[in-house]
């Protein structure tokens, strides 16, 4: 898998659960696009706000469930389910963070990562479709060169000629002709003699 086939796949499970988080209501998600200098380890952070913590937990154990079912990925590390008013989610390239409004609001991560560059879960699907709309298409183009560069290979190969047999027709015919005109003869003549015979008597 090449790097950018790699981040694609990032990009992808990042997509999941922001969808998750839409699907259970979280509040203000945003997906930030970390710095690859400032970043270390992972590519994006995904932030959500609950209001209590049951829903912090129920987003949370929904974007675990999502991921190892939909794409076998499970996070490297999970913090805070306990308390439920931070819980954080590491899947090493990128990190998940549910946050209770008032603790969001109090480490406000987003103003930390100065750097990050941050996304509508709507802005991210639509960059991620375009990227793998190019993808598509990049592919295409390869596979349409490839058969133009195999085409006059093809057209180039000699087609085989046509071999006529007249001389054994020749042979066959006079071979039929020989056999046939002795046969026709011979009785011919034995029923004339027969008929002579027959009236001298």
């Amino acid at each position: 898998m090449t790097t950018t086939e790699a981040h694609q796949q990032i990009r992808i499970l990042v997509q999941a659960a922001a969808q998750v988080c839409e699907e259970k209501k979280g509040e203000d998600t945003r997906i930030l696009e970390l710095d690859p200098i400032d970043s270390g380890l992972s590519d994006f952070f995904l932030v959500t706000s609950a209001t209590n913590d049951r829903q912090a937990i129920a987003i949370a154990d929904e974007i675990e469930h999502r991921l190892k079912k939909e794409f076998g990925v499970m996070p490297h590390s999970v913090e805070g389910r306990r308390k439920g008013d931070w819980i954080l989610l590491d899947y090493v390239d990128f990190v998940v963070h549910v946050f209770l409004s008032e603790r969001r609001a109090f480490y406000d991560i987003e103003r930390l990562r100065k750097s990050a560059r941050p996304l509508s879960p709507a802005e991210f699907d639509t960059e991620l479709k375009a990227a793998l709309a190019a993808k598509t298409l990049a592919a295409r183009g390869k596979a349409s060169s490839k058969a133009k560069a195999t085409a006059p290979e093809t057209a180039q190969e000699p087609k085989p000629k046509k071999t006529t047999a007249r001389k054994p027709a020749a042979k066959v015919s006079v071979a039929k002709k020989a056999t046939r005109s002795p046969a026709a003869r011979k009785p011919a003549v034995k029923k004339s003699v027969a008929g002579r015979a027959k009236s001298k008597e």
